[in-house]
């Protein structure tokens, strides 16, 4: 709604001294205490001039649009980082030094300015995925405003005004809600005017049903589920009518703290563990890259800086610029080996490709980086109702009396959804409908407003949950023998409809919070109407005076009767169930031959619910059923595999305790005998704690019951500096701050709010815990193959800076140009990186504990095993380069074919002073259809190498392709994991040649990369140099093995 026509510095300095002043607990005063408090009379509501007055101090009641971050800060934001930043500087300096070459012309201009280019286009795209996450991510406030009232009926002046835009609420105005009205502010209820009122606050509060409202106020302290006369804006009328007095508008609305919350929690968003690591690896990165660019330097400084000593001081300085220019290329060039410009690409490829994976188990990630992130989650955080349970109400348990006064009879019903065919009664006697359960089937189903329907392959209550409950036990139920004239028999709920269709609904006595029970008046085609009750145990019993037994005959309900059905109430209730009891009369004084029509005198009784009482007395009582909204089948298997994971599971529900403790023990959460006295606490009393990091330290699961929005982010905040990933479960309003706190934030794709959603990292589909399960188990094997292709590529780089190194060390022309590195990292790598993301996942993956968010990419040994891989390819890529120039012949292969000059290892290391040797001579040479010649013989180390750089080039392709191979596994051997259990690595290795064979034989794309075609003997000199890295690895893997092994083994004998 943004921050309307009032000039904002007044309206937060206004909002700022609303928030100083006392908040007036209208909840725990009298109506007549609020009106004098508010100024303001029930009947005439406020007046224009102080509507305007009010209006001054409190703003409108809206919502404030917080300002995001500018398109530049954002922009910026994403260049905070230290491999971009490296990336970044690399980029400057070549396209500096492109720009100087440019000056002298020649046909290395074009592969100079590639670098650079190549360099800014991967960041700019790195910016621009960045920002757009980033103008994302506080879209939940947008939600949040969506699920705001509009418009309302308000009385001011004496006056109704039918619809008064929300945001010109101001305190003290009286509003009039009615069904289907959502509420436009958080108000105090004055009046009520139909006899009951509920309201479906759920998504703010985390409650499973509807709530009855009153005007009678409650304790001071009361928690948000307990301030029954209050209405709460967002909130949705779901029976009745009343008068509202309103006390809070905009930001200090529920809603509005929920709105601040989701803001701060957005404000204090942290990086994922994988980021982290990757921005330690970049620090470390710019340090080394610092030191060897240094080192080069040193080496080679005699190369372009010289000096004579005179009296013991040096004199007489030579510099050339153009070989330091040479000598800081190559430095240039050693930040591009460095870095793993590939590797975003590849994460976000393989992030992806992990997003399809969960989507096929119902989890649908919004947010790339979370799927890693759920690979090391520790503790779930989930809620009750729709995750953990079935958010179904269905029968339980059935209890019919018995023979005699002195028996009751129990019935175990099956079944945890709406569908009529979903399990059956066990123990159902099979000589059919008893009179008394033909009496119980014949009250749940007349006495009953609601409907089940088929909407796609699931079934779905319309009306209240419990009463839609009642229809499908009347299903399961059946009909009485002999009763064969069904109306439809394809409809879902025909025993139903047979019941209603022989017995007419005349009249209806409401449910109240007073009688707490609901009436109907039926014409069954007798004399007398009857009528049919059902409602709270208690209270049902309280009114009846008779007992219905076994065969339908009629006795009075003594004292022993009423205790044996109480103790029945007391097991189910401990067993949280919800209770209903049954009951009926068919001696209705005054109602002789009423029909339903409004001239009958019974008529004027029903218009009045006092009456109603009066009418449900006398009662003869019937039956009664336990209901529960039942935990899904599949969580207990979940909650085992969690625990097997080493994962911690915490209930955080809106939900009272008893019900919440009891579905906890049924899930596996609590066993069934453990005391939970230390580990089942309210939100109120947890936050009440000295040491909460403590108590939540403690090992197993835990439950936290009529938890508020705050005592979720507190625990979430908790968890996190205890140093746990936290997955946090929710679907409310509610529940939004605490998923945006969250590491994992899941929101409920079918019960879930838009504000949840908004605020999540992942959805589930089918709003089922065990999903969430299932795409930890994903995010575990995504890590370990993410952790592979980190590993590769960044041993491939290691072996690139060895290159390089050694290239300056020994003084030889440079075998590696910067384009090249770059075509090598971001190409030739890139397939072959992703495909190991295609890696099957371990078969105990979810039998492990938890990585450690502080768990390092790569350990000493590791880094041993990759420096040792690195020197090798250095010395291979350097040492084809020497072979090429030094020998006609390696290994036997024929390499004089081309007809090249040979030269010594000493001229070769000593190539700069090519101009001062005499009769030196360098012959052309052949190169595909191609022939090399020189005006100036010293050309031969200069455009002469292109042939040597060629094989540089594809040695260090080949290698890194092999190498990949060794990817597959951390420590086993390709001989137990061998190349075709990942066949996309097979394909993409082809794919990595086919894209080297294309820049080697295109020749527009060969003089890019300043590189010719090699011949078949060529080809196999670069096989011969870089297939023994497999065997270096398999022999370092061994070696690993053994040494694990044996580690494992002194562990044992140590514990």
């Amino acid at each position: 709604m943004g921050k309307g026509g009032e000039d904002y510095g007044k309206r937060e300095k206004a909002s700022s001294e609303a928030s100083d002043r006392e908040i007036f607990k209208a909840w725990a005063k009298d109506v007549s205490e609020c009106e004098e408090h508010f100024k303001v009379s029930v009947k005439k509501g406020l007046t224009h001039d102080e509507v305007e007055n009010r209006r001054k101090i409190y703003g409108l009641n809206e919502l404030e649009k917080h300002d995001g971050q500018s398109i530049w800060s954002l922009i910026l934001e994403q260049f905070n980082d230290t491999l971009v930043r490296i990336l970044l500087v690399a980029a400057i300096v070549s396209f500096v030094l492109a720009w100087y070459d440019g000056d002298e012309g020649g046909e290395m201009e074009i592969t100079a300015f590639v670098e650079p280019l190549v360099i800014f286009l991967i960041l700019i795209v790195n910016a621009v995925v960045g920002v757009w996450q980033e103008s994302n991510a506080e879209k939940a406030l947008d939600a949040l405003k969506e699920i705001q009232s509009e418009h309302a009926v308000v009385i001011r002046d004496g006056a109704r005004i039918p619809s008064l835009p929300a945001k010109d609420l101001v305190p003290g105005d009286i509003v009039d809600l009615k069904v289907g009205d959502k509420v436009p502010a958080d108000m105090r209820v004055v009046q009520l005017i139909s006899s009951t009122l509920r309201l479906e606050q759920g998504s703010l509060t985390g409650e499973s049903e509807a709530v009855n409202k009153t005007n009678k106020p409650v304790e001071e302290d009361a928690d948000i589920q307990g301030k029954k006369c209050m209405v709460f804006a967002g909130t949705t009328v779901v029976n009745g009518n009343c008068l509202c007095l309103v006390t809070q508008i905009g930001m200090d609305t529920e809603i509005g703290k929920v709105h601040t919350q989701i803001h701060v929690a957005s404000q204090s968003e942290e990086d994922t563990p994988l980021k982290k690591k990757l921005n330690e690896f970049g620090e470390r990165l710019t340090m080394i890259i610092g030191l060897i660019c240094i080192l080069v330097w040193l080496i080679n400084v005699k190369y372009f800086l010289s000096w004579e000593i005179v009296d013991g001081w040096p004199r007489n300085f030579k510099f050339s610029f153009e070989k330091c220019t040479y000598y800081f290329e190559i430095a240039v060039a050693l930040a591009v080996a460095a870095i793993p410009e590939g590797l975003p690409a590849v994460i976000t490829t393989c992030l992806a490709l992990g997003t399809r994976k969960m989507a096929q188990k119902n989890a649908l990630v919004r947010k790339l980086p979370s799927v890693e992130t759920l690979g090391c989650t520790t503790v779930i955080c989930s809620d009750k109702t729709g995750t953990l349970t079935t958010n179904q109400m269905a029968v339980a348990k059935l209890i019919a009396i018995g023979h005699n006064v002195d028996t009751l009879r129990a019935f175990k019903v099956e079944g945890t959804t709406y569908n009529p065919s979903d399990g059956q009664i066990e123990n159902w006697p099979t000589s059919g409908l008893d009179a008394n359960l033909q009496m119980i089937a014949k009250i749940a189903a007349i006495c009953n407003d609601a409907g089940v329907a088929q909407s796609e392959h699931k079934f779905v209550a319309h009306g209240m949950p419990t009463e839609a409950a009642l229809k499908v036990l009347v299903e399961k139920m059946g009909l009485p023998d002999g009763s064969k004239d069904v109306g439809s028999g394809s409809t879902l709920l025909r025993c139903c409809e047979w019941w209603n269709e022989h017995n007419r609904r005349i009249g209806t006595l409401e449910f109240d919070r007073d009688r707490k029970s609901m009436g109907v008046i039926v014409d069954s085609g007798l004399v007398k109407p009857s009528l049919l009750v059902k409602g709270a145990v208690e209270n049902v019993l309280d009114r009846s005076s008779k007992i219905q037994l076994r065969d339908g005959s009629i006795v009075k309900l003594d004292d022993n009767a009423r205790n044996l059905i109480l103790q029945a109430l007391h097991e189910m209730s401990t067993s949280a169930l919800r209770c209903l009891g049954f009951a009926y009369k068919d001696e209705l004084p005054g109602f002789d031959n009423y029909s339903g029509k409004d001239d009958h005198p019974a008529h004027q009784l029903l218009l009045d619910p006092s009456n109603y009482s009066s009418i449900e007395s006398e009662l003869i009582f019937v039956g009664l059923v336990g209901l529960r909204d039942p935990p899904r089948e599949e969580v207990y298997q979940a909650i085992e595999d969690c625990r097997e994971a080493g994962i911690r599971v915490m209930v955080i529900t809106g939900d009272n305790k008893n019900t919440a403790e009891a579905i906890c023990r049924e899930i596996g959460v609590f066993s069934p005998d453990e005391d939970i006295s230390s580990k089942s606490l309210t939100g109120r009393d947890f936050m009440e704690l000295h040491d909460k990091k403590a108590y939540l330290r403690q090992s197993g699961g835990l439950l936290f019951s009529r938890a508020e929005p705050r005592h979720k982010q507190e625990i979430v905040r908790l968890l996190k500096e205890e140093g746990e990933v936290v997955a946090m479960t929710g679907d409310g309003v509610n529940d939004a701050p605490a998923l945006k706190l969250a590491d994992i934030g899941v929101a409920m794709g079918i019960a879930g709010t838009e504000v949840a959603k908004e605020a999540s990292d992942m959805v589930l589909a089918d709003d089922n815990f065990s999903s969430i399960v299932s795409a930890v188990g994903e995010g575990r094997s995504i890590y370990n193959n993410m952790k592979a292709f980190i590993r590769y590529m960044i041993s491939s780089n290691i072996g690139e800076v060895a290159s390089i190194f050694l290239t300056a060390a020994l003084g030889i022309p440079e075998g590696l140009i910067p384009v090249q590195l770059l075509w090598v990292n971001l190409v030739t790598d890139g397939p072959p990186a992703t495909a190991l993301g295609f890696n099957p996942p371990d078969k105990d993956i979810m039998k492990k504990p938890p990585r450690r968010s502080d768990d390092s990419l790569i350990n000493l040994w590791i880094l041993f095993r990759y420096l040792v891989i690195g020197i090798y390819v250095g010395l291979a890529t350097v040492g084809v380069f020497i072979i090429w120039y030094t020998h006609g012949s390696f290994l036997g292969i024929d390499l004089s074919g081309d007809g090249h000059s040979l030269v010594t290892y000493s001229q070769l290391a000593n190539w700069g002073q090519c101009s001062s040797w005499k009769n030196f001579t360098a012959s052309p040479f052949t190169a595909g259809a191609n022939t090399i010649t020189f005006d100036n013989p010293c050309d031969y180390f200069q455009t002469g190498k292109v042939k040597a750089m060629t094989l540089s080039l594809s040695v260090l392709v080949a290698i890194e392709m092999f190498n990949s191979l060794n990817a597959l596994s951390e420590d086993g051997s390709l001989l137990t994991m061998p190349p075709w259990v990942n066949p996309w690595l097979l394909l993409a290795m082809s794919v990595s040649f086919g894209l080297h064979f294309l820049i080697l034989y295109v020749p527009f794309l060969a003089r890019v990369f300043g590189i010719v075609p090699l011949s078949f003997n060529e080809w196999l000199l670069v096989l011969a140099v870089a297939l023994p890295v497999i065997l270096i690895d398999e022999i370092l893997k061994f070696v690993g093995r053994c040494t694990s092994g044996s580690r494992a083994r002194s562990k044992q004998k140590t514990e």
